[in-house]
Order: structure tokens, then sequence, then C-alpha cells
């Protein structure tokens, strides 16, 4: 499977998202209302997030931090060429179907993973700025 299928694959429930970005879901949906990010929707309409959605919360997280509004962050990442607005999150038959049959275990891996990996131009996940913690 490649990274860009892998990174773009609806895995997480909101639930998840919260922890891994220390947002609230209130955040989260009106980040989605303000069309920063675009979930997958089951058909029961739960919203599940990729990776690349958890990568863009986590911008919008320190856009906010930085001093920030909606209105300005819209306009950063829109002409940031390193982080072109993204398709929405999209559940296909193969995602799916690729998703249900990972275990557990495969997909904690799979996040350890995609946390350690530093790509160009990003900090890992599990490297982010100290200073929310500090005040």
């Amino acid at each position: 499977m490649g990274d860009d299928i892998r990174r773009n694959m609806a895995l997480f429930p909101i639930g998840i998202v919260m922890k891994l970005t220390d947002l609230t879901a209130r955040q989260i949906r009106y980040y989605e209302t303000n069309e920063l990010i675009q979930p997958a929707r089951t058909e029961g309409n739960q919203r599940l997030f990729s990776f690349n959605d958890v990568d863009r919360l986590l911008t919008i997280k320190s856009y906010i931090e930085k001093g920030l509004n909606i209105a300005g962050i819209k306009q950063v990442m829109n002409l940031n060429k390193e982080e072109p607005v993204k398709e929405a999150t999209v559940i296909s038959d193969s995602s799916e179907k690729k998703r249900k049959e990972m275990s557990d275990t495969e997909l904690r891996q799979l996040l350890k993973q995609q946390l350690m990996m530093n790509r160009p131009g990003s900090t890992p996940m599990n490297r982010g700025e100290l200073s929310r913690f500090f005040h």
C-alpha cells in the first residue's frame, strides 16, 4: 500500500484524534465547519480522520498558538505550497476493507510509524512544541 493511500485512509474516530492533538471535539468540529479539515463520514455519519487530517489539525493548533485567527489560518494554508488544500478524506471500498482487516496491533504499529516519521518540512508528532506544557 502506497504512503499517500495510507496517509489518507480514514482510520481514527474523533475520540482518538482528540487525544492525539489535545483538541476538544468542539474545536475539531469548528475547524470542520470552517472548512479547514474534511474528515470522512461513515454510513452512520461518524467522522473518521486520516493521518493527513491529524497533521492538518496539529498545524492549525500551532497557528492558533502563534496568534492567528481562522481567516489568517485559511490564507496561510492556501498560500503554503508545502501544504496545499487536500481533498477530503474519503472512505473507499478498498481502504475500508483494508481498515477492517487490520488488527488493533497493526493499526497501533502504523500509528507509531507515522508518529516517529520525520517528513521534510515538518516535525514528527511526538516532537511538537513544548510551549503548551509551560504557562
